[in-house]
């Protein structure tokens, strides 16, 4: 706790409890031949690993662990299996029964430390080589990754069909409703619109279309950041449209709550501004106003926005008293 409120500016909690499963993973090797001191010290060793070996996977290596069990269990277990040859001691009541050396800082030199170390070797050559194997043959008769949609939904909703097993957490607002802001691992990897896989720009910004379009009017209602209005507003004026109406709204993620640091990105629930735009279209595509507008929400993050597409029935320009069509020609 005090490593990750110096590093991030506050306590992590999450980060916390791993710290505390590490220490368990970490004594696991030497619980019986160390002494109170070796323990406190092997602990401490354990919760600041676990703070580094999720950074080093997470923005490093890039290799995708969302509960951190590689930094808990694979660098623990090795740390764990390390530190015997460093604290092992005369003084433990088992010791005798161990029927090993003592550690290095204890006075025995290298030779304890040496078989850990040859120990943890063939270990990892044996696991590198199983593992491959076993993978390989995943691969060839399951695949081993599922598809790009899968991926951003989250396999908590496609294999299980949950909401989310840690919904505070999730990438994507499954639920529908319009809430999620930036959250812990809404980066999808690709910032630039054009570069963005199909299945990129849809979780970026949603769109949510009524079933029948064939009254030729619709109305485009925009759920934005607030930073992005004026790129919006140019991307619309570019595209013919003119008339629109835009409010200022307020936000909050799907947590409804304060801000809190995990794995070391701080989630920021709390209430944010947005915009809420809105125009009705008829002449030109509402396919058009689409994509103008995810092109011009898109930051590659989940969250940019949502757009809601709704038929609409009737328009009556009270000045003139026109109807439908002819009411919006001078404001689209």
């Amino acid at each position: 706790m005090i490593f990750t409120w110096i590093k991030y500016g506050k306590p992590d909690v999450s980060m916390c409890l791993n710290a505390s499963l590490a220490g368990l993973v970490a004594i696991t090797a030497p619980c019986d031949v160390t002494d109170a001191l070796g323990a406190t010290i092997i602990g401490a060793v354990a919760g600041v690993l676990v703070v580094f070996g999720v950074w080093l996977l997470d923005y490093k290596l890039h290799v995708d662990d969302p509960v951190g069990a590689v930094a808990v269990h694979c660098l623990n277990g090795i740390w764990g299996t390390i530190a015997v040859g460093l604290f092992a001691t005369s003084s433990s009541p088992a010791f005798e029964t161990a029927g090993i050396k003592e550690g290095l800082f204890y006075g025995g030199g290298f030779e304890q430390l040496g078989l850990q170390l040859i120990g943890f070797a063939a270990v990892a050559a044996w696991t590198a080589v199983t593992i491959t194997i076993t993978f390989f043959v995943i691969k060839a008769i399951f695949g081993l990754r599922v598809s790009e949609e899968e991926e951003i939904t989250g396999l908590d909703a496609t294999e299980h069909g949950l909401p989310s097993a840690y919904a505070g957490f999730s990438i994507m607002d499954i639920s529908n409703t319009m809430t999620m802001d930036i959250n812990a691992n809404t980066n999808l990897g690709v910032e630039e619109y054009e570069e963005a896989t199909p299945a990129m720009k849809d979780a970026s910004v949603k769109v949510a279309m009524a079933p029948d379009l064939t009254t030729g009017i619709h109305k485009v209602v925009i759920i934005a950041k607030l930073s992005r209005h004026d790129k919006l507003k140019k991307a619309m004026n570019d595209l013919g449209v003119t008339g629109m109406t835009v409010t200022q709204v307020m936000g909050c993620g799907i947590q409804k709550g304060a801000g809190e640091m995990y794995r070391g990105v701080e989630l920021d629930a709390t209430l944010l501004p947005k915009i809420k735009v809105e125009v009705v279209v008829s002449e030109i595509p509402v396919e058009k106003v689409i994509e103008a507008a995810k092109k011009a929400l898109y930051t590659g993050h989940i969250g940019d926005g949502k757009i809601f597409v709704y038929n609409v029935d009737k328009v009556v320009k009270i000045r003139t008293g026109e109807e439908d069509f002819a009411a919006l020609q001078d404001v689209e």
